[in-house]
């Protein structure tokens, strides 16, 4: 018989030194890239994939540095190379310079400033053509940040371990936080463990954590999901120091079907030993109100209380 491989889900099993969790609160691997060559850089992905206040600052920021310098080119190319600049002093002939460059680059043209002579007439003509591929990258950029699907799942800050029908078992809470609408949501989740090999060495160990529900059908409301804690549990027999001692982590993975783009989304989340709470129960995240329609308390998805309190 041959020997069968242990369950990887693609985090690895070896490593050389302690490490930290293996997905970060944000949802992202806690995996860095080095020694790739530069070809393995791609521009577009990066400013993509880059969040909204790197995105306007970079933004921005090429903008004035693209008109800082064409104006410097405008500067150097005389008084008179450009129409309507001359002033008394050379910072404002200089600022003139910046605004005839902001007219071009943005194909405005008041009038009021006008290249003059051919090298002037030549800067401005590439100047607008830079401006034009530039503007129509920055729009294509844009509309894929905005139209690229993504889920906002909200996860109760702590899992727990509360008692449950005859036993107990592992939940935590999730919540849409959007108004759009997600669809047939299917879950998995995996527990982490550090554990020793002979010779002294660690190695990942990992375990899926078979759900009481692992899918509904509709996601309007919170969902609680529930890891029976049985005899067939890789936490069956464990506590919180246990769980701390083997760096345990769960480790979760959403998908759900985006009713408004139309395509698939996934979220991920993982809760660390020292984030779970023992003996604890959820309190309730919704309401009817006055007329009898329900009411979702986004700021309470994780609010719970200890068992007996």
């Amino acid at each position: 018989m041959g020997h069968k491989p242990a369950f990887d889900p693609g985090l690895t099993q070896k490593f050389d030194a302690p490490l930290r969790r293996a997905i970060n609160k944000d949802g992202s691997f806690n995996v860095r890239r080095v020694g790739a060559s530069w070809r393995a850089f791609h521009p577009w992905l990066h400013v993509v994939n880059m969040g909204w206040s790197g995105f306007v600052v970079l933004v921005v920021g090429f903008y004035l540095a693209l008109n800082f310098g064409f104006a410097a080119l405008y500067f150097s190319l005389g008084a008179d190379a450009v129409i309507g600049s001359a002033a008394p002093t050379e910072a404002e002939r200089l600022l003139n310079c910046f605004f005839f460059s902001g007219h071009t680059l943005t194909t405005v043209g008041y009038g009021t400033l006008a290249p003059h002579g051919v090298m002037a007439n030549v800067a401005a003509t590439i100047e607008a053509l830079v401006g034009l591929l530039g503007f129509a990258i920055i729009t294509g950029l844009l509309v894929a940040r905005v139209s690229r699907p993504s889920a906002r799942i909200q996860y109760s800050p702590n899992a727990i371990v509360a008692p449950y029908q005859d036993g107990t078992a592992l939940m935590f809470r999730i919540a849409n936080e959007r108004s759009n609408n997600l669809m047939e949501l299917e879950a998995q989740v995996m527990l982490m463990q550090v554990v020793g090999r002979k010779g002294g060495n660690l190695e990942r160990k990992f375990d899926l954590l078979a759900l009481e529900r692992n899918t509904v059908l509709m996601f309007p409301l919170t969902w609680t999901l529930v890891h029976p804690i049985d005899e067939n549990s890789a936490l069956y027999g464990k506590n919180a120091e246990d769980l701390i001692a083997v760096q345990a982590e769960i480790m979760i993975l959403v998908k759900g079907f985006d009713e408004t783009f139309s395509q698939v989304v996934h979220t991920r989340y993982s809760y660390r030993a020292d984030e779970i709470v023992w003996g604890a129960k959820f309190s309730p995240a919704f309401r009817v109100d006055a007329t009898g329609g329900m009411v979702l308390e986004l700021d309470k998805v994780g609010d719970h209380n200890l068992v007996g309190q």
